[in-house]
């Protein structure tokens, strides 16, 4: 009989399921859900860079996803032999002791502190920079030398001691906290023991300090000194954790029912999508995999024989077993990609969202059938227009930091800037100029990897972005002078996932054998253009002027000049 696997998606505004057939990687069915609550940005403030989700969106968005794809292909259920889960992150949940997430408890179901809170939430800058000072002062082991030196408001710890400090409720309702894509995997399973169950290495490597040289999370001390319920909370997590090639449990009967499944089918250790990604893509030594969305992840591989003991400053973590088991993953990005074009739209459509859509001239027909024209045109129109524009006509200058810098060297207070507007600057010109400046911030994190002694031999591009916008991608060709590939498959984070399934379900022996069979193929490759490479390093050293001023100069919000 044949065996297929699910790999689940979790992204920052929909989950997306697929169906795989493991003889070939064939996509026999899929189906996205956009989450309702979300969408309404419930629980969300971004004006304190506050980003929540409750997780009835995710759970929702679960059995519709999976039933759906059950239902389009007809297969056998008892034919789907396993599932894996990828989810964003450093998306920390709080649970209770019976593992309930406290978002669905009576009295929290609509306080913003109890969901979960997703990995583009900033609101713990102030503790993540107070764990960096005991980290580097307090005596003992560097707990963040093996996440690039820099522990990230994004991420477990910062979040976790944040929402306790601010919300007492919480702090005394929350016996454990999961991430994200822990949580989901463990509501799948037919273990529901806390204390037992499998914990993600990806999640737990990259945001939550654990390391096995020191035997896994930060030492009680160490975390007492920063709040003692932290100290207390680590007694309530967990010591050991795995690689999603291993089984997390069996589907549980609740869960078998309400998707149609059986309990035979194999659910795998959860992972992050940045790394499911790269698998989907397959990965490889010296590959650079750009998961290119609202925000980026990049992503390579090492043999523990080429970084040993080496910690690779400023970037995301080094982490044994993460991405590929049996090599070391790295991690790297950008707080903000995509999201610097969206930015910018929605300051343009500002005065159509504002005035021409309030009009009393127009029927509500006419303003729908509008909006739909405008949403479907508006960055394309840009792109075009910004495509046309001489590399000799004067383009500002851009920053890419508009939800702060997550690599190189992170550091969530900084903020994005423009200069060289003048009475010739148009929107184009200043769309041009973003583009430039992710394609600069993309550039920044390749030299950091190279100067610590990383090679890089090619770059592989996936998501949205990579597919969409070629504009984009020869631009970035461009600035880092490397050949880029671009996955064919929609969905490599998901198709990641479902390699992941196949090798935990014993259908392969391991992830590099299935990611060879089942992985995407390629669709695209941007080569570099030798008469605009030196122009943008060129414009590359003006981007790196700007950011010295911007970090070293001004001081935060305020204009404070040193002298």
């Amino acid at each position: 009989m044949k065996a297929y696997v699910i790999g689940l998606d979790y992204g920052s505004d929909s989950v997306r399921a697929v169906l795989i057939d493991t003889q070939n990687g064939a996509e026999l069915a899929s189906e996205v859900f956009w989450y309702p609550r979300w969408k309404k940005q419930q629980f969300c403030n971004a004006g304190i860079n506050q980003f929540r989700q409750h997780p009835l969106d995710h759970i929702e968005g679960l059995e519709h996803t999976i039933k759906s794809v059950i239902s389009q292909s007809q297969v056998n259920p008892n034919a789907v032999v396993s599932i894996c889960i990828d989810t964003t992150g450093s998306s920390p949940l709080p649970l209770t002791k019976d593992g309930t997430p406290l978002a669905l408890v009576e009295g929290f179901k609509e306080n913003p502190n109890a969901m979960m809170v997703l990995w583009k939430d900033h609101t713990a800058v102030k503790e993540a920079n107070q764990i960096n000072d005991l980290a580097r002062s307090w005596g003992g082991e560097d707990y963040t030398k093996y996440e690039g030196g820099i522990y990230s408001s994004e991420w477990f710890w910062a979040k976790i001691l944040h929402i306790v400090r601010e919300d007492k409720a919480v702090k005394e309702a929350a016996h454990t906290w999961m991430e994200h894509c822990d949580y989901m995997t463990y509501m799948l399973v037919d273990n529901n023991d806390l204390a037992t169950f499998k914990r993600s290495r990806c999640a737990a490597g990259h945001k939550a300090m654990w390391h096995k040289s020191w035997n896994g999370l930060p030492a009680e001390e160490f975390l007492g000194q920063l709040d003692p319920y932290l100290a207390a909370l680590r007694g309530n997590l967990y010591d050991d954790t795995f690689t999603s090639d291993d089984i997390a449990g069996h589907l549980n009967q609740e869960w078998a029912e309400r998707l149609g499944l059986t309990t035979k089918t194999v659910i795998a250790v959860g992972t992050f999508d940045a790394h499911s990604g790269a698998v989907g893509a397959k990965v490889d030594n010296h590959a650079l995999v750009r998961v290119m969305g609202t925000s980026t992840c990049d992503i390579m591989v090492s043999s523990e024989e080429i970084i040993g003991d080496n910690c690779v400053k400023g970037i995301c973590g080094q982490v044994d077993g993460s991405v590929i088991p049996g090599f070391i993953g790295l991690e790297a990005g950008q707080s903000a990609f995509g999201d610097v074009l969206a930015w910018f739209k929605n300051v343009l459509a500002w005065p159509i969202d504002n005035l021409v859509m309030k009009s009393s001239i127009l029927s509500e027909e006419q303003k729908q059938k509008l909006q739909e024209e405008i949403d479907a045109t508006f960055i394309r129109t840009l792109a075009e227009q910004a495509e046309q524009i001489p590399l000799e006509e004067a383009v500002p200058i851009a920053l890419d930091w508009v939800n702060g810098r997550r690599t190189p060297d992170a550091n969530q207070e900084l903020k994005a800037a423009v200069s060289g507007i003048s009475l010739g600057t148009k929107a184009p010109h200043i769309f041009k100029a973003l583009v430039n400046a992710i394609c600069f911030g993309s550039k920044m994190i390749v030299d950091r990897f190279e100067s610590e002694g990383v090679k890089i031999e090619s770059v592989i591009g996936i998501g949205g972005v990579a597919r969409k916008s070629p504009f984009i991608m020869q631009t970035l060709a461009n600035v880092l002078n490397m050949p880029i590939k671009v996955a064919e498959s929609d969905q490599a984070p998901a198709l990641g996932a479902a390699i992941y399934a196949a090798v935990a379900a014993g259908v392969y022996d391991n992830v590099i054998e299935a990611s060879k069979i089942m992985g995407s193929d390629f669709e695209a490759e941007y080569f570099p253009q030798s008469n605009q490479v030196k122009t943008y390093a060129n414009l590359m050293e003006s981007y790196k002027a700007l950011g010295a001023f911007v970090e070293n100069t001004l001081k935060s919000n305020h204009y404070e000049f040193q002298v």
